[in-house]
């Protein structure tokens, strides 16, 4: 009898274990092969397309207040107005003092954290997608299954300008135009040097990528030659184009990442999604390898991988994205710092408190404003692990410290472009740190952040 328990006891310990194991099992960390015709799977695509960008737009419209406020206090570096905030909406009827009063441990219990994990529009299925406003320009760029989501209004000018650490007495080289195969040669020849302008010419080449290719699972309703470099980092910088990282399994843990700013990259020493990337070469070609086809480089092979050289190619283009500056501060001083003479009572007072009392220079260090290092803000202090339109939102770990300079030119903020103002980068930090920052302080910490 003995025998027979402990034989159906084991029995039952294997059936679970096994089905353990399934549940662990269930995800692959491969791209998942598409096998129905493509017409078929557009048309169901289409079909759910409404569906899937209500329910995206639902979330948002619950998050933030998407109206359009803006300021002509101070512009982007070609004219456009920046978005004012803070746009989250806050629950129960607090306010950002008595919100940021309570503990983390209240915050996260009660479900009053204002900023979460920001999921793509279909996370499930993720990949590139563009804005509309460059999609009208560029209809290669356009998905048959999903919209952008984030108003225009909050996203980076377009077309961005070019500033070139070669050529400051330039301004912006870029002449009001999208820098294209269809017009580098005749905007940079004579500005740039052979090797730099093959660089640039291999950043605005199209390659194959996951969602843009000539493959039957592919995202765009004709097949494509793929996107290039500069498609999302649009003139050096960024469209706000989105994506998920590539190096995160499975699916659901995926971030979501807004495009980061290619200026000032020569003054950096982390890259890609985790920073395990050391110089711009390395994620030159890594994006190339890998990053184009959501980090799965057995998919690479299928819809056309390109390899490129490394001591030519990867090291031209290289070259050129180490050209590209940061956007002129008039009022910043050689160090970075604020001139005295220049400054606003109020932006003299926010560099104080930036310097002092909110802590953001232990991170961001003049005169660039990053210290190059990774820090684990531990978010996840604010809010309970669940799923929210697909994405898992768990502990995020650590993330790069990005540069501020040219911040104004770069919304949304944060690795997720959560944030869509700078008030909501001030509101998010001052709850993160717990700073107890008053409103005169926050509205002064931001006046600074604008003229970086």
């Amino acid at each position: 009898m003995n025998h027979l328990k402990s034989y159906t006891f084991w029995v039952i310990i294997l059936i679970f274990a096994k089905a353990t194991f399934a549940q662990q099992s269930s995800e692959s960390s491969y791209s998942s092969v598409i096998e129905a015709p493509f017409d078929s799977i557009m048309a169901k695509d289409k079909s759910q397309k409404s569906n899937v960008m209500n329910r995206q737009m639902d979330l948002l419209h619950a998050r933030y207040d998407l109206t359009k406020h803006q300021t002509i206090d101070v512009l982007m570096s070609r004219g456009k107005p920046l978005s004012v905030g803070p746009t989250a909406r806050l629950k129960n009827g607090l306010t950002w003092e008595k919100l940021s009063a309570l503990s983390p441990l209240k915050i996260k219990e009660e479900n009053l954290f204002p900023y979460l994990p920001l999921p793509h529009p279909n996370h499930t299925t993720g990949g590139m997608l563009f804005t509309q406003v460059q999609i009208k320009q560029f209809p290669r760029l356009e998905r048959f299954d999903l919209d952008f989501d984030i108003p225009e209004h909050f996203l980076p000018e377009y077309p961005p300008a070019i500033f070139l650490t070669t050529h400051k007495e330039m301004g912006d080289v870029s002449r009001g135009q999208v820098i294209s195969i269809d017009n580098y040669y005749d905007l940079f020849n004579g500005i740039l040097n052979p090797k730099q302008l093959e660089g640039l010419r291999l950043l605005v080449t199209q390659f194959p990528q996951q969602q843009f290719n000539a493959t039957a699972d592919r995202k765009s309703e004709k097949p494509s030659l793929g996107v290039s470099c500069f498609d999302c980092h649009v003139n050096g910088h960024t469209s706000g184009a989105t994506h998920l990282v590539g190096d995160i399994r499975p699916q659901s843990y995926r971030n979501r990442i807004e495009t980061p700013t290619l200026r000032g990259v020569n003054i950096q020493r982390l890259f890609g999604s985790q920073r395990a990337l050391k110089t711009i070469e390395d994620f030159t070609e890594f994006e190339q390898r890998g990053a184009y086809f959501d980090g799965d480089h057995v998919i690479a092979a299928k819809k056309g991988v390109n390899i490129l050289e490394r001591g030519s190619q990867v090291q031209f283009m290289a070259e050129f994205q180490a050209l590209l500056d940061f956007p002129p501060a008039p009022k910043l001083d050689i160090y970075g710092r604020l001139d005295q003479t220049k400054a606003t009572d109020a932006e003299m007072r926010g560099e104080k408190l930036f310097f002092g009392k909110a802590k953001c220079a232990t991170c961001h260090v003049a005169p660039y404003y990053s210290d190059n290092q990774m820090h684990d803000l531990k978010v996840e202090r604010f809010y309970q692990s669940r799923t929210i339109n697909g994405q898992y939102i768990r502990a995020e770990g650590p993330i790069k410290t990005f540069p501020l300079r040219g911040i104004k030119d770069s919304p949304p903020y944060f690795h997720d472009g959560r944030l869509l103002t700078l008030e909501d980068a001030v509101e998010f930090f001052n709850l993160i740190q717990q700073l107890n920052l008053n409103s005169g302080e926050k509205k002064d910490i931001t006046a600074f952040l604008r003229q970086l």
